[in-house]
């Protein structure tokens, strides 16, 4: 079919005689993919089978009634035909060697089919034609005008018409025939032009056509709208590539670099200097070669721009020269802090072996102490020793793991982990890098931090680790990891397995006046100005604040302390008054205020019920008292004092095995038939838990059956058993200490506690105290009852 069909202008010569020899009986040809109207000249290609039809109409009428057919078929039945149609003349015939044709048929009237009348060679129907009646008037004329207004809105916007066309729309008042010739340059598919056609009148077949012109108006201009957009921007990036044109030609004519270009070739020369692995230096090339090809307004730009960045400020192979003079690192150790022979044995060792092997993966060290031990400075201590850079990142509260193995570049803002950030601030590839307080990670929906910590602290996976966002290895096996925890309780098994733990045990009051010596007293002078009014402080003032200001196993606050003391000697150097050169033990009272802690000493009298128990807190040791009473009633054990699980299951351990020997102790085999017992811990709102108190419980429910005292210059700890079994217990140090301030001269500790634990006791703790080993509860008994 022909892009433009053509219509007939006018009533031509002849047309009136057509339509009287227009027959009653028809051979129905079927339309697939366009409409005929009447006056509407149109040429048809039809095929083989469609061949039948033509010859019938060419041996009658030459007269052929086309009926749109729907449907995928070629060939349609009757009851598939529409039943409006249009009459339509052959004019032309040209037959094709292949069976099929071409044929130029013109319309000349609607038609109505109303039966079938033969179905084959071909479908011949009765039809009756539609008078086309002349509508004038008003509505008429202004419905017209109103399509042509629209029809040239259509044309401002691109539609194509063939200029016979438009003149002949200019000359058309009749308002069907309007219609007809619109509705086959509107565009619109067969299906609609059969409706448009099968509206019998004229107005409201225009008034249709109106509303169809209407929408496709409105589609061109949205699209003539987007269009101008496309076009506004394509212009204005064509302008800035035409400006940078201009602007490269500029610059070489000034003998100018161009920017983008110079960051280019600096990134190419960081990359060949940075020195970094072949693998790492085909991923960095390769992300170049893309950056260049990146327009620098995209976002994409600035992600590919700092991913390079960091792969080349990253220390690949640069790091610093280890001090590997033992002697040395020694004094460098011992300056800064007081005693911690074992972890300054461990890194002299560590020393001795990188100076005798130089190849050698930095170990993983876990301080485990109370606070206020040292062990955070400690880390900074030990890098100052080792001639390393010193890192501290603070894991207390951490609960996303993108904080160690940081952010995949997918996302917007992603930066490495803390590990490999902190490495390129530093600019070495060893250096001291302190996990603190590993033992307060947490973990939520963002994932587990202390697994991603498995692979960091593993000397044998470490040497590749994979940051998510720089997805290239990076060697961590040369730095040194040390992490720091109160207590090895809430960390996960895996992760304690990969670490050499130390334990730093709290200080002794001989230690910690040492240090106020040694450490704090000149740290404080120093920092509170008093460098010029130096002060001195008597051994009698310090012992005053250890022991009526501060309660801990460190020595964070006795530095609080004389902190401060020496503020309030520099508020009265400030203020002209005459200062202290001399603190004594009856000044601090004065400058410090009502004394905080009272120290619990042993009973001076012999009690019944009554035993001194050893603990251990996070602050140091401490003692308790076990108390036991006894009432009349039926089986009934009450248990006082915020005792948790396990201390409540030693109670209940105690007093099972008493029941078991009563005979031993000379009790009443049935005593507990007719009695109640309560066991109650002081200081009731302090939780306590843990089953070394076990011995102690026992004690104290054989001293109240049996009606004999225990002595009050005796104290004990161990776990007991059902058998009568003492099994050793933690923190003996810190136990020890707190029954040497509380004075005790004598201790029943587990044997196997005294064979392995006593040569880390202070020895001014030793020389004034007694240890008495124990392996069963009959032993405790024979030391302990009066």
């Amino acid at each position: 079919m022909s892009l433009f069909p053509r219509f007939h202008g006018g009533d031509q010569q002849g047309w009136p005689t057509m339509k009287n020899k227009i027959p009653h009986i028809l051979p129905i040809y079927p339309l697939k993919e366009h409409i005929v109207f009447p006056y509407m000249v149109i040429p048809l290609f039809f095929p083989r089978e469609a061949i039948v039809v033509i010859e019938e109409a060419m041996k009658e009428s030459q007269m052929i009634g086309a009926v749109y057919c729907p449907g995928p078929k070629n060939i349609c039945s009757f009851d598939e035909h529409p039943r409006i149609g249009t009459v339509c003349k052959i004019n032309q015939l040209v037959k094709f060697p292949d069976g099929g044709g071409k044929v130029t048929i013109e319309g000349v009237q609607r038609f109505i089919m109303h039966a079938a009348v033969q179905t084959e060679p071909c479908l011949k129907a009765q039809i009756e034609l539609v008078a086309e009646k002349e509508e004038r008037g008003l509505v008429v004329e202004a419905l017209v005008q109103s399509v042509n207004a629209l029809l040239k809105i259509a044309l401002a916007y691109g539609r194509p018409l063939p200029e016979d066309v438009l003149k002949m729309i200019d000359r058309i008042e009749d308002p069907g025939r309007l219609a007809d010739l619109i509705t086959v340059y509107l565009g619109v598919d067969a299906g609609v032009q059969q409706e448009l056609l099968g509206i019998l009148d004229p107005i409201e077949r225009l008034k249709s056509v109106y509303m169809h012109l209407t929408t496709e108006v409105q589609k061109m201009q949205v699209k003539g709208e987007i269009d101008q957009e496309v076009n506004k921007r394509i212009g204005k990036g064509q302008k800035e590539q035409l400006l940078r044109e201009q602007m490269k030609q500029i610059q070489h004519e000034l003998g100018d670099q161009d920017p983008r270009q110079a960051e280019i070739g600096e990134l190419r020369k960081r990359i060949r200097t940075a020195d970094m692995p072949d693998d790492v230096l085909i991923v960095a090339e390769k992300e170049l070669r893309r950056l260049e090809q990146i327009n620098p307004a995209s976002p994409e730009y600035t992600v590919s721009r700092t991913y390079l960045d960091y792969l080349c400020n990253t220390p690949w192979k640069k790091g610093t020269q280890d001090n590997l003079d033992i002697k040395q690192a020694g004094r460098v150790l011992m300056e800064d802090h007081y005693d911690l022979k074992e972890v300054k044995e461990r890194i002299l060792e560590y020393l001795a072996v990188r100076s005798l092997k130089e190849n050698t993966k930095g170990p993983i060290l876990c301080f485990v102490g109370p606070p206020g031990v040292g062990k955070t400075s400690l880390g900074r201590s030990i890098a100052r020793a080792m001639g390393r850079k010193f890192i501290r990142v603070s894991l207390g509260g951490m609960r996303d793991e993108a904080e160690i193995r940081g952010h995949r570049r997918t996302y917007i803002g992603a930066l490495p982990g803390r590990i490999l950030q902190e490495i390129c601030r530093v600019e070495s590839n060893n250096p001291v890098f302190m996990l603190d307080e590993v033992d307060k990670i947490g973990q939520d929906f963002r994932g587990d931090p202390s697994s991603a910590l498995l692979e960091v602290l593993d000397p044998e996976q470490n040497d590749s680790f994979s940051d998510h966002y720089l997805d290239v290895p990076f060697d961590l096996s040369k730095v040194m990891f040390i992490t720091t925890a109160n207590i090895m309780d809430p960390i996960p098994s895996a992760l304690r397995d990969r670490m050499e733990v130390i334990r730093l045990s709290g200080y002794s009051d001989e230690d910690k006046e040492q240090i106020a010596y040694k450490y704090l007293i000149p740290k404080e002078i120093e920092e509170n100005g008093l460098a010029k009014h130096p002060i001195e402080f008597s051994p009698a003032a310090v012992r005053k604040i250890l022991h009526d200001y501060t309660r801990e196993a460190g020595v964070r606050n006795l530095e609080r302390k004389i902190a401060a003391v020496c503020r309030k000697v520099a508020f009265d150097v400030a203020q002209g008054n005459e200062a202290r050169k001399r603190i004594e033990e009856s000044d601090i009272g004065e400058l410090l205020g009502a004394r905080s802690y009272f120290i619990d000493v042993a009973d001076e009298r012999d009690r019944i019920g009554v035993v001194t128990a050893l603990a251990w807190t996070e602050s140091g040791g401490d003692i308790l008292f076990i108390e036991v009473a006894r009432m009349a009633g039926n089986k009934g054990l009450t248990l006082t004092g915020s005792l948790g699980d396990v201390m409540q299951e030693s109670a209940k351990t105690a007093l099972s095995y008493v029941r078991g020997h009563a005979e031993l102790f000379g009790i009443e085999e049935d005593f507990f038939e007719k009695s109640d017992l309560h066991i109650h811990v002081p200081e009731g709102a302090t939780p306590k838990d843990g089953p070394s108190a076990g011995i102690t419980m026992a004690t104290a429910i054989a001293s109240i059956l049996s009606n004999k005292k225990v002595k009050s210059d005796i104290a004990m700890t161990g776990e007991l058993t059902l058998s009568g079994k003492v099994l050793p217990i933690g923190g003996l140090k810190e136990k020890l200490i707190a029954a040497y301030k509380a004075k005790i001269k004598t201790v029943l500790i587990p044997k196997k506690n005294f064979e392995r634990d006593l040569d880390d006791i202070p020895d001014e703790v030793k020389e004034k105290m007694e240890f008495i080993p124990v392996t069963r509860i009959e032993e405790i008994l024979k030391h302990a009852l009066v």
